[in-house]
């Protein structure tokens, strides 16, 4: 492998362009590209400003932005892009791949499958997921809002030589692991998105918020015990969360579905507590979407579910109402706010 990669990174949000400050301030060739005239202008004339967790104050990181991609080869390509945008970025990035390149995909669902499809050598996508939240609050602006690291791998288990590369050069952003079970590993996290990022969408707030509802934790566990399902039936092997959360543990039994209350069910109220505690400032990125006028990638994560649930012939129907009410949201019926959440508990107990 050369000692020396050039790097492209698309997709400049709070994840792509934090990843893409940290890489260039360590000596690495990075290109930027990002779709917003005002990101990159506000990049090339201040630098990237690095807010938030661990940045100890504003951290500045004198750095290039573009709006297209330059000519050129490139041995690494970053997709940052929202879940939408990741086959477009992709179809973009092939031309300009060196030969013996690597694709590394940060979008949440499941993007390492869609890849794959428009770059059918495995061993040369790598799935990239990341532990930790980040926002562009403005123009140039990245504050960081959670503290974790990278969790990386092959859908085929191979280990390319990029990989160390990798891992050495994410690693002051976060701890950087390898996986075997990547499928595994992204099934466990899409979860978690399901339930965090969709019900961060329909209730507007921040997650720490959120979780301290009691009817927000009863609707997550709901949730995820759906998706957990549906990987079952898939034939995924769940990697725990962290290496600590168990998701297999967390899905709600048969017993827990219809008890008032029990041991077990209040050990798993108290996780999603600690989890609340712990990402409080996480605020959802399909929220910020919504925000900005664009479509929530709601589809790619809690409607991926669906569709290979109905599939499976599996009943869920906390992701589908969670899909159409975000759907509702982008089209003008209703604003994010808690009282979605109340409502949407409410109306799940009547079915």
């Amino acid at each position: 492998m050369k000692s020396s990669l050039r790097v492209l990174v698309l997709g400049c949000g709070g994840i792509g362009g934090t990843v893409a400050a940290w890489l260039t301030d360590g000596g690495a060739d990075v290109v930027a590209v990002t779709r917003n005239s005002a990101v990159a202008q506000a990049v090339n004339s201040r630098g990237y400003e690095l807010t938030g967790v661990g940045s100890q104050g504003v951290r500045r990181v004198q750095g290039r932005m573009h709006t297209t991609i330059p000519a050129g080869s490139y041995d690494l390509v970053i997709l940052a892009t929202q879940p939408p945008d990741l086959d477009a970025a992709v179809r973009q990035a092939l031309p300009q791949l060196a030969p013996d390149g690597h694709l590394l995909t940060f979008p949440n669902g499941l993007p390492e499958e869609r890849v794959a499809r428009l770059l059918p050598d495995h061993g040369r996508v790598i799935g990239g997921i990341v532990a930790w939240g980040a926002v562009q609050t403005r123009p140039g602006v990245f504050e960081r809002t959670s503290e974790g690291g990278f969790l990386l791998g092959t859908l085929d288990g191979s280990r390319p030589p990029v990989l160390s590369w990798l891992c050495d050069r994410l690693s002051p952003i976060g701890p950087v692991q390898v996986t075997s079970n990547l499928r595994g590993a992204r099934w466990s996290k899409l979860a978690l998105n399901c339930a965090i990022s969709s019900l961060g969408t329909l209730g507007g707030d921040r997650l720490g918020v959120l979780l301290r509802a009691r009817h927000v934790r009863r609707l997550a566990l709901e949730v995820m015990t759906e998706v957990v399902a549906v990987a079952r039936a898939d034939g995924v092997k769940l990697e725990k969360l962290a290496g600590t959360v168990d998701l297999e543990w967390v899905a709600l039994t048969d017993r827990e579905r219809s008890a008032r209350g029990s041991f077990s069910l209040a050990a798993k109220h108290a996780l999603l507590m600690v989890v609340g505690l712990k990402y409080r400032r996480l605020r959802s990125s399909m929220l910020a979407a919504l925000e900005r006028g664009q479509e929530p990638p709601v589809d790619f994560l809690n409607g991926e579910v669906t569709g290979r649930g109905t599939v499976h012939g599996l009943s869920m129907p906390i992701n589908t109402a969670l899909v159409e009410r975000i759907h509702g949201l982008a089209a003008g019926h209703g604003v994010p706010a808690h009282a979605n959440l109340v409502r949407l508990y409410a109306d799940t107990r009547n079915a």
